[in-house]
C-alpha cells in the first residue's frame, strides 16, 4: 500500500480493497470520544478564574476592549465626521419615522438618542448605525393603532352635538403601548442572545427578508399618502388593511390639499436630484451633501413666514417639548396584547442589523459575534422601553453614510449622539412648524434602498426559481396579512419549501467513468456507463422518516426491480415446489406400499436417497446470503480473472489475486456458462447504496435500510452501503442495525470498493459479462 508520485497532476495509489471493518483497523479508530464528559464539561463552564471572567466581560462589553486601544490619530478625525454626518440625517428620520410609529415626533429623536448610546457599549459591529427604521416604525405604528384607534378617544361635543378627536390622550397612550412593546421586544431579544440563540435569524432566508423588507416599505408608502396629498383617511388593521386603506385614500382625493401636493412636489424634487447627485459625485465629494436636514429647515421657514398650516391648512408635526423626558416604566399590563407584536418586530429589528452587520463586517475584515448583537439590540431596546422610545434597527442609508464618510468605530454613534442631543434640548421647538409632506418625501426617499431590491426578480428567475416563489410569496403576504402575520406565514412557507425539497430529491443511478475510480450520475454523463448486474443508487439529499418510503419506490423505479412483486413470485414458486414435492413423496409411498404388497418383505431392499454430499457439491451455500463460487481460472486476452469463494463477513485485505487490466474497464463478450450469478430477471446481483449525501439517521431510516437488505435477501441480491460518515455509521450502530444477518462488512468506504469486492464475488466464468479494471484486488488506481 503506498503512493507514489508520476508527474504533475496525477498520483498513483495502490492499496487494498476495503470495507468499514478494515477500515476501522487500518485508520485506528478511536474506541472513546476525544471530547471531555459531560460532567467536566459541566464543571469547567461553572469554574471560575480571574482570566475567564476578564475574558466575560470584555465579550459582554466589548467598549471595554476596543476602547482602550482606539487610535486618535487613525480614527478620530473619521469617527468625528461620520459622526456628525450621521447625527444630521437621524433629525429629519427620527421625525419622519415617528410619525410611521404614529407617537409624537419628538419620540423619534429620543429613539435616535438613547438606544444609540446603549449600543455603542455592548454592539460589536463598527460600521452600523442603529436608531429609527421604516420597517419596525411601520410595525410599531401598526400595532398602536390597533391597540389605541382614534374612533376609542372620539367624543361628542355637548354644546353643539359634533364629535372632537381627544389627540393629547390619543397620543399618550399611544406612546405607552410603544414603549411596552420595545421593552418587552428587547427582553426577548436579551433571553435569547444570553442563551446563544442567535442563529436562529438563519431561519430567515435571505430571499424572504427581502421580500418582506420589499413588501413593508409598500405599507410605508401607502401610510405616507394621505400626508402627500394632505387628506385624512381611516386606520386600517388586520389581513387586507392596506386594501381598505388604498380604497379610502382613492374616496378622499377630491378632498385633496393642493398646498400640501405643491409641498410634496418641490420637497420630492429638491431630494431626489440632490440624492442623485450625491451618489454621482461620491468620490468627490469629502462629504454628502445634508440635503433632507437643509430641506427640512427651508420647509419650516417657508411654512412659519407663509403661514401654511393657518391659511391653507398644510399639516404641521406640531409643538415639540424642549428637554428630555424622566425615565418611567412602560405598562406591563399591555404585554398580553402585544407579545406577538414584540416577538416579530424583534426578530426582524435584529434581522436587519446582523445582516448590514455582517456585510460591513466582511467588508472590513472582522467578526460581528451573532449573540453580542442580539444582548446589544436588546439592551438598546430595553433602556428605550423606559425612555419612552421605540424598537430599532440598523438603517441601511445611515450605514452607508457612516461607511462612506471614514466611521472607523462604534464612536461614531456618540458623536451623533450628541448632536441630537443638542437639537432635543434647544433646536427642536424650532421645527414645529414643519410639514408633515415634507417629512413624508424623506421617508420615500429613503425607500429607494428598498424598492431597489424588485431586481431580484429576474436575478432570482435565472439562478433559484424556488426562492424566487419564496421572494414574491413573502411579499404579497406582507401586504396582504399585515406585517406580523404576514411574517409567520412566509417563515410557515420557506420552511414548506424546504420539506418539499427534502420530499423531492434528486434520485440517481450512478455509472463508473472509464480510467478513474469515479462514478456519476448517469442521465447527466454520457461517459458514466453501467455495469452489468451492479446497481449504484444515490439520494441527493438525507434519508429520513418523511422521505423513507418515496426513498424506496424510487429505488424500485430506477433499477427496475420490484421488490415487493419479486418476493411474491419467489413465494408462489417456493409454494409451488413444496406441492410438487410433496406429490412426489406421496407418489413414493404409495409405489413402496405396492411394491410391499407384491414383493413382501425386503429387509435389503430399501430405497435409498441420494448420498448429501453428492447433492450439495457444487452447489450454490446460500448460507448468510453469499453464493459459493468455486475458483475458476479464465484466460481472457492473455489476463487472468479469478473468482473466488465468499467469505462470511469480510476478506483477505493481503490477497493480490484479482481483475487485471489497463486503466479502463472493457466490455468482453461471455464465452459460455450457465445462470450462476444472476439473482434477478434483470440480472441484477447487487445493488450500492451511496449514503454519503446522509447527515444523520432516524428510526425510519434504520428501518427501511433493514427492511431492504432482509427483502434483497431473499431474492438472492447483494445489499453494499458506502460513503457513510462516521457520525452515520455511529448512529446505525446505536439502533441496533448492524447484526449477524447484516454485519459492518456491508459497508465500504468508497463506490469503487464495494464495486470491486462485489466484482470479485460474481465474477466466475458463469457470470455473462466480464470486466476488466484499472483496478486490481489491491487497488491500483491512476487519477
Amino acid at each position: 500500500m503506498g503512493v507514489e508520485e508520476q508527474k504533475a497532476g496525477e498520483f498513483y495509489v495502490e492499496r487494498d480493497v476495503m470495507n468499514e471493518l478494515v477500515l476501522d483497523e487500518l485508520a485506528r479508530r478511536r474506541t472513546h470520544s476525544t471530547r471531555p464528559p459531560l460532567k467536566e464539561r459541566v464543571k469547567d463552564s461553572l469554574s471560575c478564574s480571574v482570566p475567564k471572567l476578564k475574558q466575560t466581560v470584555l465579550s459582554f462589553i466589548p467598549i471595554l476592549s476596543w476602547l482602550p486601544r482606539y487610535s486618535v490619530r487613525q480614527d478620530a478625525l473619521g469617527d468625528l465626521i461620520a459622526g456628525l454626518s450621521v447625527g444630521i440625517m437621524h433629525l429629519p428620520m427620527g421625525l419622519a419615522y415617528a410619525l410611521l410609529a404614529s407617537v409624537p415626533p419628538v419620540y423619534g429623536l429620543y429613539t435616535s438618542f438613547y438606544p444609540v448610546l446603549v449600543y455603542c457599549i455592548f454592539g460589536t459591529s463598527k460600521h452600523i448605525s442603529v436608531g429609527t427604521f421604516a420597517v419596525t416604525s411601520i410595525m410599531i405604528g401598526t400595532t398602536t393603532e390597533r391597540l389605541a384607534p382614534n374612533s376609542d378617544f372620539t367624543f361628542l361635543n355637548g354644546t353643539n352635538g359634533t364629535a372632537f378627536l381627544n389627540v393629547a390622550a390619543r397620543d399618550a397612550y399611544r406612546v405607552q403601548i410603544a414603549a411596552s412593546t420595545t421593552l418587552l421586544s428587547g427582553i426577548f431579544l436579551f433571553l435569547l442572545g444570553m442563551v446563544r440563540f442567535g442563529f436562529m435569524v438563519t431561519f430567515l432566508s435571505d430571499p424572504l427578508v427581502r421580500g418582506y423588507m420589499t413588501g413593508a416599505g409598500i405599507q410605508v408608502v401607502l401610510s405616507q399618502l394621505p400626508s402627500l396629498f394632505g387628506i385624512i383617511t381611516g386606520r386600517f388593521t388586520g389581513p387586507l388593511s392596506q386594501i381598505y386603506l388604498l380604497i379610502d385614500i382613492c374616496r378622499h382625493l377630491p378632498q385633496t390639499n393642493i398646498a400640501a401636493v405643491v409641498v410634496t412636489l418641490v420637497a420630492l424634487a429638491v431630494l431626489i436630484v440632490v440624492k442623485e447627485l450625491n451618489i454621482y459625485y461620491e468620490k468627490k465629494m469629502p462629504v454628502p451633501i445634508p440635503i433632507e436636514l437643509l430641506t427640512i429647515i427651508g420647509a419650516t421657514l417657508i411654512s412659519y413666514y407663509c403661514k401654511l398650516n393657518s391659511q391653507y391648512k398644510v399639516a404641521v408635526i406640531g409643538k415639540i417639548p424642549r428637554g428630555l423626558q424622566p425615565p418611567s416604566s412602560p405598562n406591563i399590563s399591555l404585554w398580553s396584547s402585544v407579545v406577538g407584536d414584540s416577538f416579530a418586530i424583534g426578530i426582524v429589528g435584529y434581522a436587519v442589523n446582523i445582516s448590514l452587520g455582517k456585510i460591513f463586517a466582511q467588508k472590513h475584515s472582522y467578526k460581528v459575534d451573532s449573540n453580542q448583537e442580539m444582548v446589544a439590540i436588546g439592551l438598546s431596546n430595553i433602556v428605550g422601553g423606559f425612555f419612552q422610545c421605540h424598537v430599532v434597527a440598523a438603517s441601511p442609508p445611515r450605514t452607508l453614510l457612516q461607511d462612506s464618510t471614514g466611521g472607523k468605530t462604534q464612536l461614531v454613534g456618540v458623536v451623533s449622539s450628541v448632536l441630537v442631543l443638542i437639537f432635543i434640548l434647544q433646536l427642536g421647538s424650532l421645527f414645529e412648524e414643519l410639514p408633515k409632506a415634507v417629512l413624508a418625501c424623506i421617508v420615500l426617499v429613503n425607500l429607494r434602498g428598498l424598492f431597489v431590491q424588485f431586481k431580484d426578480i429576474p436575478d432570482l428567475w435565472k439562478s433559484n426559481k424556488v426562492d424566487l416563489l419564496v421572494w414574491l410569496v413573502t411579499l404579497v403576504c406582507t401586504i396582504l396579512l399585515n406585517l406580523d402575520i404576514g411574517l409567520a406565514a412566509s417563515i410557515a412557507f420557506a420552511m414548506l419549501t424546504v420539506i418539499f425539497r427534502a420530499q423531492l430529491p434528486r434520485y440517481s443511478i450512478l455509472g463508473h467513468v472509464p480510467g478513474t475510480e469515479l462514478y456519476l450520475d448517469r442521465d447527466t454523463y454520457e461517459e458514466a456507463k453501467e455495469i452489468p448486474g451492479i446497481t449504484i443508487f444515490r439520494s441527493s439529499t438525507t434519508m429520513y422518516y418523511t422521505n423513507a418510503e418515496l426513498y424506496v419506490d424510487a429505488l424500485q423505479e430506477k433499477s427496475g426491480i420490484d421488490i415487493g412483486k419479486l418476493l411474491m413470485k419467489k413465494k408462489k414458486r417456493d409454494g409451488e415446489q413444496k406441492r410438487k414435492d410433496k406429490k412426489e413423496q406421496n407418489k413414493a409411498k404409495k409405489e413402496a406400499k405396492k411394491q410391499k404388497g407384491v414383493n413382501g418383505y425386503l429387509p435389503n431392499s430399501t430405497v435409498h436417497p441420494e448420498d448429501k454430499g453428492d447433492v450439495e457439491n457444487g452447489s450454490p451455500d446460500l448460507k448468510g446470503n453469499q453464493m459459493a463460487i468455486s475458483l475458476v481460472d479464465k484466460p481472457t486476452n492473455g489476463q487472468v480473472n479469478w473468482a473466488f469463494e465468499q467469505q462470511g463477513t469480510g476478506f483477505d485485505r493481503g490477497s493480490e489475486t484479482g481483475f487485471h487490466s489497463d486503466d479502463h474497464i472493457t466490455q468482453m463478450s461471455n464465452t459460455g456458462g450457465g445462470e450462476m450469478g444472476k439473482s434477478s430477471v434483470n440480472d441484477t446481483h447487487t445493488i450500492i447504496l451511496d449514503l454519503s449525501t446522509a447527515s444523520f439517521v432516524d428510526m425510519a431510516t434504520v428501518k427501511t435500510l433493514k427492511n431492504i437488505f432482509l427483502n434483497c435477501r431473499e431474492i438472492d441480491i447483494d445489499i453494499y452501503i458506502t460513503g457513510c460518515q462516521v457520525c452515520v455509521v455511529e448512529q446505525l450502530s446505536i439502533a441496533g442495525f448492524f447484526s449477524e444477518s447484516i454485519p459492518k462488512s456491508r459497508l465500504f468506504p468508497t463506490i469503487h470498493d464495494a464495486v470491486l469486492h462485489s466484482l470479485r464475488l460474481h465474477g466466475a466464468s458463469d457470470v455473462p459479462i466480464i470486466y476488466e479494471y484499472a483496478l486490481d484486488l489491491t487497488c491500483t488506481t491512476k487519477m
